[in-house]
């Protein structure tokens, strides 16, 4: 199985410099030479056996466990390396069988009438908060951020990305606005600072709801921002002049679509708008990367406008605009992995080196599928009526302009400590 897996080596990488060495020692180049040197090499021969037979799962896994290191390059350099080579025509009877079988898993999962949001939600973000603080900006946002203009630094990247979706929202002082999965809180107190609105932020996070509410009573806000322990398909609260939710639409699912919209639209005021942020994908995907949904976000779906769109137009909503931002969220996923990796003693303290590695490969093989897999953000402002929202994007600018004005009135962002 090693020789086998050294052939499948040799069949995907035509381009690059790939040196591996074996746990016996011995050594093989694969490439034309060209581009930056990569050299891993193994530490057991299973390894190497396991990943030829299920590489999609047992590649992370082996390097989480520190069977498989990297002399020069990095884990991302070998997921960008493997990827901008392989052809439909590399796939081999292993993977072929085990994709197929992972297919028919995903279609029969689909079947079984079993939501398991809250378990899924605190399998990630209730990780320790220090965790977070090593690597997230200065005020957590855990989501792409908005590198405009380019070469910005990230803090100033998730201002402008908190500061691009208001615009879109246009609040007016006084509004009621909910925000569906609150995260740390950090969106929610833009809002209430920055246009005067009175904003209710739900989660499924108890972590993220002790941090958030804590936020808030520290800077004096709690009255006009409040977080809930609150999952949004049981809330029951009056119409909403505003709606937003940023990066949790990728934890509600396929078949939880129509459910969504139509509770969106229930909560939604009729002169009221939208705007919904999210991770997307080219094409509706046949399941779930199987190391993400083990180790990082069971149960997590990057959809497709396709199954996106229709769900919105039967739940009686209007699409009032689009936004596609192909590439920030691979810069934000860089800026992470740098920032966790200078950290990575203080996040061994916290857990362990296996842990460590293993965020590692999600950050890179979530920044590889920005860069090599045509993944994407899209941004949509969603209405009832066609004529609540400008027919033309010229209001944007100039209410992010109003914006950043009204930003440096507001109190400095205090460093979370904990």
């Amino acid at each position: 199985m090693v020789s086998s897996l050294r052939g499948m080596l040799r069949k995907i990488i035509r381009k690059g410099s790939l040196t591996v060495t074996g746990a016996d020692g011995q050594v093989e180049q694969f490439g034309d030479g060209s581009g930056p040197p990569l050299s891993a090499r193994f530490l057991d021969a299973d390894a190497e056996v396991e990943i030829f037979r299920d590489a999609q799962l047992k590649l992370g896994e082996v390097y989480m466990q520190g069977r498989l290191v990297f002399d020069v390059g990095n884990i991302y350099d070998f997921l960008a390396l493997v990827r901008s080579n392989t052809l439909v025509s590399d796939l081999t009877f292993p993977m072929l069988w085990r994709g197929l079988l992972r297919i028919l898993q995903a279609k029969l999962k689909g079947f079984v009438p079993i939501n398991h949001n809250k378990r899924n939600v605190s399998h990630h973000y209730d990780l320790s908060a220090k965790l977070f603080d090593l690597f997230l900006d200065q005020d957590w946002q855990y989501s792409c951020a908005y590198f405009n203009p380019p070469g910005i630094s990230l803090d100033e990247a998730q201002l402008a990305k908190k500061r691009h979706i208001t615009a879109k929202l246009m609040p007016e002082e006084g509004q009621r606005v909910l925000e569906i999965g609150s995260g740390w809180g950090g969106m929610a107190m833009y809002l209430a600072e920055t246009c005067g609105v009175d904003v209710s932020g739900i989660t499924l996070s108890e972590e993220q709801l002790k941090v958030s509410r804590d936020r808030a009573k520290k800077r004096g806000i709690s009255e006009k921002v409040r977080f809930e322990l609150q999952d949004y398909r049981t809330m029951k609260a009056k119409p909403f002049d505003r709606i937003v939710s940023v990066g949790m639409f990728e934890h509600v699912g396929p078949s939880n679509y129509r459910r969504f919209f139509k509770k969106v639209s229930k909560l939604l005021s009729d002169d009221g708008v939208m705007v919904l942020h999210s991770i997307g994908q080219p094409y509706p995907p046949l399941y779930n990367n199987p190391f993400i949904e083990k180790y990082i976000f069971p149960g997590g779906y990057i959809p497709s406008l396709a199954e996106v769109l229709p769900a919105i137009e039967k739940s009686g909503l209007l699409v009032a605009d689009c936004e596609i931002l192909p590439m920030h969220y691979a810069h934000t996923l860089r800026h992470w992995r740098e920032r966790f990796m200078a950290r990575k003693e203080e996040a061994i303290a916290l857990y362990d080196e296996n842990f460590v590695r293993m965020w590692e490969f999600y950050l890179a093989g979530s920044e590889m599928a920005f860069t090599h897999e045509d993944f994407f953000i899209f941004q949509l402002q969603i209405t009832k009526k066609r004529m609540t929202v400008p027919n033309n994007r010229d209001y944007i600018a100039p209410r992010e302009e109003a914006l950043k004005l009204r930003e440096a009135q507001r109190a400095p962002l205090e460093k979370v400590i904990f």
